[in-house]
This record gives structure tokens, sequence and C-alpha cells, in this order.
């Protein structure tokens, strides 16, 4: 294999491995805060909440914005909705 291709799947597998640099959670589903609460527990926090999800890690994630109007990307244990990572 050439240099250029190698460098090329070195970077893939880089990539490939950051995107999977998720938290995972792993508590049963039955403890699980309704979705509902959760963004009502956010908001009233001063959270704006654009895009609300599942991860495949089973974790709750948001996009949006904080209560100063930055720009936030938060995965929350979906139990105790404490903080997991922020970016």
């Amino acid at each position: 294999m050439n240099t250029t291709k190698m460098a090329i799947a070195a970077l893939l597998a880089l990539a490939a491995g950051a995107a999977a640099a998720t938290p995972t959670c792993k508590v049963p589903k039955a403890q699980w805060m309704k979705e509902s609460e959760f963004k009502a527990r956010l908001e009233q926090q001063g959270y704006k909440i654009k895009t609300f999800k599942v991860t495949k890690g089973d974790c709750y994630e948001i996009y949006g914005h904080d209560k100063d109007g930055k720009k936030v990307e938060i995965y929350f244990d979906p139990a105790t909705a404490a903080v997991l990572e922020q970016k």
C-alpha cells in the first residue's frame, strides 16, 4: 500500500474512533426520566433546546443554547440528568 493510501486509511480510522467517542449510559429504561420532564427541567434552567435525541449509547443529548445564548451540545445521564459531556 502506498503512503497516500496508508495516510487516508489512518485518517478514516481516527475519524471513526472520534465519532464513536460519545458517552454510554447503562441505565435501565425503566429508571429514565420522562423526556417531557427532562426537557422542562432544562428549560427552567434557561436552556433553549433546538434538538433533543437519545444517542446510540442510550444517553440524552441536546443541541441548543444556554441561558447566556451560547451554543451547546450536551450529553446527559437519562436517569439523573447529570451532565456527562459538553462540547
